[in-house]
């Protein structure tokens, strides 16, 4: 059993936390407010920072928004990094720059210990079962150290590459997960538009070639107007940022994910930064002057 920390309690850090306890694993776990009841119920070790996480702790997970949030996370004052001895290893399971990631490794490394990036997809669903995709930048032996963890978080588990990789993985991921709403939900305003039932539109195409896991989940958070964040889209925008940003550095065009990003930011413009990601089919409604609901 390993002595874990988590620096990071959200929507996605709760469930994954609650994994390993249930795992039988000791977790020092502090975010910024107030550690979940249902955490705290559990058996987690609340800590007073990052720092106070790493002293305790031998591997120390990281799961917060963006990429300051990790640099912070790490290099604050009372950050982890502060908090580490030689041996320990940092996996960051945030979603952030492959370029940073890259620096926050060496810069960890320099300090004698491990680093791996992690991201996951599956969202808050994925979360709570335990089935999160998780790609993964590293060394293969630090890899190998903690895919026992890994593998109370997740299912699908791969080693991409080093340091960097696993956050370019997700940023390519969300690509397809951004462009894959857009279609669902082009789809349905298109069908709803011409007279059809958008619930039995969504039936069927489950039975053919378009059938995807994001027809299954958000084509039907669509159709039931359920836009309550399992992943938000203001996290979402952030990514495709990532994208855009990486593809200018390459000399690499990303028309449709501009696309995306675009239609994001009309929900955004609409207070809808907090709505699911789904939730860019409204983006799509109104410029169809059409709901599907």
């Amino acid at each position: 059993m390993a002595n874990i920390g988590f620096v990071g309690l959200g929507i996605m850090g709760t469930p994954m936390a609650h994994h390993l306890i249930d795992g039988g694993h000791t977790v020092n776990g502090y975010t910024l407010g107030n550690i979940p009841a249902s955490l705290r119920d559990a058996g987690i070790t609340e800590c007073q920072s990052g720092k106070d996480v790493a002293e305790r702790s031998d591997i120390i997970i990281v799961m917060v928004p963006d990429t300051p949030d990790v640099d912070a996370a790490l290099f604050a004052e009372d950050g982890i990094a502060a908090g580490l001895s030689k041996g320990k290893t940092v996996v960051d399971m945030s979603s952030i720059s492959p370029v940073a990631t890259k620096d926050f490794a060496k810069r960890i490394n320099d300090l004698g210990c491990d680093y791996l990036d992690a991201p996951v997809s599956g969202g808050d669903v994925g979360a709570k079962a335990g089935t999160l995709s998780i790609m993964v930048g590293g060394d293969q032996d630090v890899f190998d150290r903690v895919l026992p963890l890994f593998e109370l978080m997740g299912k699908n588990i791969t080693r991409v590459g080093g340091n960097g990789d696993g956050q370019t993985c997700k940023v390519a991921n969300q690509i397809i997960v951004a462009l894959t709403i857009e279609a669902v939900g082009e789809a349905l305003v298109f069908a709803s538009k011409a007279g059809a039932d958008p619930a039995r539109i969504r039936e069927a195409l489950m039975g053919g070639f378009a059938s995807s896991r994001i027809l299954e989940v958000h084509g039907e958070r669509m159709v039931k107007r359920n836009f309550e964040p399992g992943f938000r889209i203001g996290l979402h925008q952030k990514d495709l940022n990532l994208a855009l940003t990486a593809a200018r550095q390459l000399g690499v065009s990303l028309p449709s994910t501009a696309t995306a990003q675009t239609l994001f930011n009309v929900c955004e413009a609409r207070d809808g930064s907090n709505w699911d990601h789904a939730g860019m089919i409204q983006a799509l409604e109104l410029m169809a002057d059409h709901s599907i609901g």
